[in-house]
């Protein structure tokens, strides 16, 4: 049994996907699998489900993965030892980002570290907020910037960047362009755009509605806040946005404040309580970056 090949194993059951796996550990798809059939064949079980197009993990797939999770962590472990020791910053560092994220100063935190220790291999993975800290808790990314609902994951450090109450955003001439805000059970009697469950956004106004017994008429969902405004803006329903991600669309859609949803959406940089040196050494940069105080 090797280390890569647990590696792939993870990637598969995170990404539930041999082609998006593949692309994650940056090798081709046959070998992704030919690695799980060889890991497969030493464990006597199939671990993986490939009857349907999602791929699944099967029952002893499921006992598995927290074990191959914890030895990743743990060779990762060795490594950041040494580090320690010898005060090196080298390896690798994945850094996890919500999916059609333009936050720049991410983008500047990364040139930064990238040209402070051009020996450590910089890896970005895109994903739902969810399955993000999921990853930062199983080891597999180092750290990430994720939405969330009210308070950061448990069992997390966090960095919280951004914290702002939700908006809805709809264009000119629509029955709700002339208010000023508007409460939530105003906002559910119109069909919703909004980001999918997993995300922070997703989080905030599902827990809004149960809270209030609403039921809100979810419209279409996309994962990107261009999308959003864009489908809004052609009157297919009500956006669900941000303040600060309702502001660029402000010349074609009319921002309205919820005024009754209290819990806020947070967007944080969080990443496990450990002494990784490149976790600690990037963080420095993402400080400077977000014009945020460096740690004492």
């Amino acid at each position: 049994m090797e280390l890569r090949q647990l590696e792939y194993f993870v990637a598969v059951a995170e990404e539930r996907n041999f082609t998006r796996a593949a692309e994650r550990v940056h090798i081709s798809q046959s070998g992704v699998s030919s690695q799980i059939r060889r890991l497969e064949h030493e464990l006597g079980a199939e671990l993986f489900d490939r009857s349907a197009r999602t791929v699944t993990l099967t029952v002893a797939g499921e006992a598995a993965l927290a074990h191959a999770r914890a030895a990743l962590a743990s060779a990762g472990a060795v490594a950041r030892a040494v580090d320690e020791v010898t005060g090196l910053v080298r390896g690798r560092l994945t850094v996890g980002m919500v999916v059609g994220c333009t936050v720049t100063p991410l983008f500047d935190a990364l040139a930064a570290f990238h040209e402070a220790h051009p020996g450590v291999e910089v890896l970005l993975q895109e994903g739902n907020s969810d399955r993000l800290a999921d990853g930062v808790r199983g080891g597999t990314v180092d750290l990430a910037l994720i939405g969330v609902a009210g308070t950061t994951p448990e069992g997390l450090d966090a960095l919280t960047l951004i914290s702002e109450g939700l908006v809805a955003a709809v264009p000119p001439g629509h029955a709700l362009a002339d208010r000023k805000s508007l409460s939530l059970g105003e906002l559910t009697a119109h069909p919703i755009i909004c980001m999918p469950p997993g995300t922070g956004l997703r989080a905030v106004l599902d827990q809004a509605c149960a809270a209030q017994d609403l039921r809100p008429t979810i419209a279409l969902e996309a994962g990107a806040s261009d999308a959003i405004a864009d489908l809004a803006a052609r009157g297919l329903g009500v956006a669900v946005l941000s303040t600060s991600m309702a502001t660029p669309y402000a010349d074609r859609l009319a921002p309205l404040p919820l005024h009754d949803v209290d819990v806020p959406a947070i967007l944080s940089l969080v990443w496990r309580p450990t002494h990784n040196p490149a976790v600690r050494t990037f963080l420095s940069h993402a400080r400077r970056a977000f014009g945020r105080p460096p740690l004492s």
